[in-house]
């Protein structure tokens, strides 16, 4: 699915050739080898989406946050992940 460069191609899988979170993990799930940056990546959004999940106190709240993170995670660029603010 993705070429020998590691980068998805600009097709259904990428939204203007933007590489986000979820592409990363289908990389990884597909055996495909992962840069240092993307693994720090797909760490730091997991460290995130934890601590984020955990900060709500209602259900309401928890499937709201739930529901952003899935849209992070499939619109954002992974680099964006590699921001200290979400060390």
């Amino acid at each position: 699915m993705f070429p020998k460069n590691n980068q998805p191609s600009k097709d259904k899988n990428t939204i203007s050739g933007i590489v986000s979170i979820n592409d990363l993990k289908e990389m990884e799930f597909n055996d495909k080898e992962l840069t240092p940056q993307q693994h720090l990546a797909l760490k730091n959004y997991d460290r995130y989406r934890v601590r984020e999940l955990n900060k709500q106190k209602s259900e309401k709240d928890f499937h709201k946050t739930y529901l952003q993170l899935q849209a992070m995670a499939n619109l954002t660029p992974f680099e964006d992940f590699l921001k200290e603010e979400y060390f």
